[in-house]
């Protein structure tokens, strides 16, 4: 009895926790979009059949005030058509950028719309968060 109330007491001061990765916050600003370049409109992603879609870069800047270059930092926004309709159904996480370094960068990601929702988009809500290792 004695050994197991050792055991429990020296033990868990033996256990090394796994290092802590804190979430990085970051604010997306200037974000607008563009029309793609001739080269990356080429080529829509779909499930199944074929459908028109339209091209557009998601462009802004990203400003990472933790000191700490960020990788795969997840970028997140909701995206309207001109009659208010979502442009992603049920996601509002729209890519991410690879590396962001620490201080104020330029950004852009690369989404497909249907041709059938009309321009201009309404993007709305957009921020990034990351960590700084990556995480598996």
């Amino acid at each position: 009895m004695v050994l197991l109330i050792i055991c429990c007491a020296v033990l868990p001061g033996l256990i090394v926790p796994p290092p802590a990765w804190a979430v990085v916050q970051m604010r997306l600003l200037d974000v607008g979009y563009q029309d793609c370049p001739p080269e990356l409109a080429d080529g829509a992603v779909t499930s199944g059949v074929m459908m028109k879609a339209n091209c557009f870069l998601i462009v802004g800047k990203v400003e990472n005030k933790s000191g700490k270059t960020v990788v795969d930092a997840d970028v997140f926004g909701r995206i309207y058509d001109a009659n208010g309709n979502p442009v992603m159904q049920n996601r509002t996480r729209v890519g991410s950028i690879e590396v962001v370094p620490p201080g104020l960068s330029e950004f852009e990601l690369r989404i497909s719309v249907p041709a059938e929702q009309p321009t201009p988009l309404q993007l709305e809500q957009f921020k990034a968060s990351g960590f700084t290792t990556k995480v598996r």
